[in-house]
């Protein structure tokens, strides 16, 4: 078959025109290197250099083996205009896939626009992804330097994600990195900013600053107005160094806590009244105005403690003891009624505080105020702990 030319200078006529109710309108092989086997030119006017339309599979397919080379490549040098643009009401507008690099790859130089730029008007929930990415290595790949790598944006009211990062493996779902600017940004205006779930022991989110004058953050979030937060956890937080709290600490909880060694293995009831021993463990009192008083053990009630100090591992048992604040105490009425206000100190009742009635004798051996009454018999009643 001889080689063919087409050329066109008249509106809306094709160069080359092809149509097949079979298989291709238009198949260009070449052997020849640097050389394709459809070019499509389009210097003049407003129009496009290849232009395929398909209402059943591909309106531009292409295939290539050579290495660092793309099955479909466009350029758009005047800087209003798009590479490669792909439309479908079915499947995927631009569909790539690779063996070898990158499946699709674009690059602009144009401030504020993007390499690729996926749109996707399928309402449907949780269906039809703007850019949609999956690749044994890397499913999505943006760098940039002068705005964002990988830019999503979601307006779905049934839970879409502007970006959404999945690996099955050992790897990552997203992962981002900048030199210079942010790594990560999301924004919300209805729900979750980032939301990240994980089956391994591995972190959901694992962030990472790695400015070595420890300016920065790996990690930061903001909440305009006063009303809810900037983060949220449910479950337990560790921090391996230094924590920073710029305005105040809100606890929920009543006391402040620090954990002592208790003498023998039996377990003490939070609420009761322990004292020094020689040995410098705690253990239960039970005699009046014992100046050895420690303090009680926090926990009874409905009073939780906020802060516990001196939290570690240890073969010896260790409860916490309320050294401060709003705490439970087990008390005894039976050596004189308590009232609200009263001062409070040990008793012969193992455990049991008792109401002051010699402040000579108490002096030192204070354990707390009374912040509601017994008139008789034992009880647990809140106190504030004021240890002197």
């Amino acid at each position: 078959m001889p080689p063919m030319n087409g050329k066109s200078t008249e509106p809306d006529v094709p160069g080359v025109l092809g149509e097949s109710t079979q298989y291709n309108g238009v198949l260009g092989v070449s052997t020849a290197n640097g050389h394709s086997g459809v070019a499509g030119v389009h210097d003049e006017g407003v129009g496009n250099g290849v232009y395929g339309r398909s209402k059943g599979g591909d309106g531009v397919q292409g295939f290539s083996s050579a290495e660092g080379h793309a099955g479909v490549a466009g350029a758009n040098d005047d800087g209003n205009g798009i590479g490669v643009y792909g439309r479908s009401t079915q499947q995927a507008g631009v569909y790539g896939e690779s063996k070898g690099f990158n499946g699709v790859r674009g690059v602009t130089y144009s401030p504020g626009n993007g390499a690729v730029v996926g749109i996707s008007e399928n309402h449907t929930p949780q269906a039809g992804p703007g850019v949609f990415g999956q690749s044994d290595a890397t499913g999505v790949w943006g760098t940039s330097k002068t705005w964002m790598g990988v830019y999503g944006n979601s307006e779905s009211t049934t839970g879409g994600a502007g970006v959404m990062g999945e690996h099955k493996g050992a790897g990552t779902g997203v992962k981002a990195v900048s030199k210079d600017g942010v790594g990560l940004a999301a924004y919300s205006t209805s729900n979750e900013a980032i939301h990240a779930e994980t089956n391994s022991n591995i972190a959901a989110i694992a962030a990472y600053n790695l400015n070595a004058a420890g300016t920065g953050f790996a990690l930061y979030g903001k909440k305009e107005g006063d009303a809810g937060f900037a983060g949220f956890f449910d479950g337990n937080v560790w921090v391996s160094k230094t924590l920073t709290v710029g305005v105040d600490i809100v606890l929920a909880n009543a006391d402040c806590a620090e954990d002592f060694d208790i003498a023998g293995l039996e377990v003490v009831e939070p609420g009761t009244v322990m004292v020094i021993d020689s040995e410098g463990a705690l253990r239960q009192s039970d005699r009046a105005y014992d100046k050895r008083v420690a303090g009680v053990i926090s926990g009874a009630g409905n009073y939780k403690p906020g802060i516990v100090l001196d939290k570690q591992e240890s073969s010896r048992n260790r409860m916490p003891i309320a050294l401060m604040g709003k705490v439970y105490c087990k008390v005894d009425a039976s050596y004189g009624a308590i009232e609200v206000g009263d001062l409070l100190t040990t008793s012969p009742t193992p455990g049991h505080a008792m109401k002051t009635d010699d402040p000579l004798k108490a002096f030192g051996a204070v354990i707390g105020k009374a912040l509601r009454s017994l008139e008789e018999g034992q009880g647990l009643i809140p106190i504030l702990i004021a240890l002197q």
